[in-house]
């Protein structure tokens, strides 16, 4: 479940057992386990418990924002150093699939804008499957931050001008199936504002020796993470997914 990185925090309250005795430990109202979440409710003032519900509630309509991207062993993320075949085609295939809208810099657009809406068309020489994933990015909403261009006629691409936490941050709020984030430097400005919930990386045996690096552009302080899962592939490379850390 994801958590809204723009609202306050919850307000520590001293967790109970189910039959109600206090355990002597405070927690967030949001860790409480379904036991002790009953025991919250009845022992505590009903706005305490109508703040939880309603949270959970909004949680549950907002979208996540997922970080997805190759990066080698040294933390390159050169788009030419990845292993591009089969598997790591099908997983972004799969996320992509999953999510709401993709979320790119200008850069990463016009680098997409310049190739993949020819593969839909039929114009270049490409697999199937290739053809296929063409087709639907074409048809999914592509969201561009950008303040040096403003025109972006490529199909359902749209502009993101206004402030950069309100303008991510409503798209957020307008797709419950979760917004895709493909772009390193947007991402580090991102993370600064604390709107990414969760990193969907695929780390490929490889060490470039150069950059550019991930999280380069630096971020003000250490941002922790929670393992979801770690799956290897068969060519090598393996698929970390984590999510924020509270």
């Amino acid at each position: 479940m994801g958590i809204n990185p723009l609202a306050d925090p919850a307000p520590l309250r001293s967790a109970v057992t189910r039959d109600g005795r206090p355990t002597g430990q405070n927690h967030c109202v949001e860790d409480l386990g379904p036991h002790s979440l009953i025991a919250e409710v009845e022992h505590r003032p009903r706005a305490i418990a109508l703040r939880f519900f309603e949270r959970m509630a909004y949680d549950r309509r907002m979208g996540l924002l997922t970080f997805s991207i190759n990066v080698t062993l040294d933390g390159c993320v050169d788009h030419q150093e990845g292993i591009a075949d089969d598997e790591t085609h099908a997983f972004f295939t799969r996320l992509m699939d999953e999510g709401g809208a993709m979320l790119w810099g200008r850069v990463t657009y016009e680098m997409m804008e310049s190739y993949w809406p020819a593969v839909a068309r039929g114009d270049v020489e490409a697999p199937p499957a290739i053809r296929e994933w063409a087709v639907k990015l074409e048809a999914k909403p592509k969201y561009v931050v950008s303040s040096t261009r403003k025109d972006f006629p490529w199909t359902n691409s749209h502009h993101i001008a206004e402030d950069l936490r309100t303008g991510v941050q409503r798209l957020k709020d307008a797709t419950p199936a979760g917004v895709l984030l493909g772009s390193g430097k947007l991402a580090t400005e991102l993370d600064r504002l604390d709107l990414i919930d969760e990193y969907k990386l695929l780390v490929h045996p490889r060490i470039a020796g150069h950059g550019p690096t991930l999280y380069q552009g630096g971020l003000p302080s250490t941002r922790r993470l929670e393992l979801v899962s770690a799956k290897p592939l068969r060519n090598g490379v393996v698929a970390m997914h984590y999510r924020r850390g509270r």
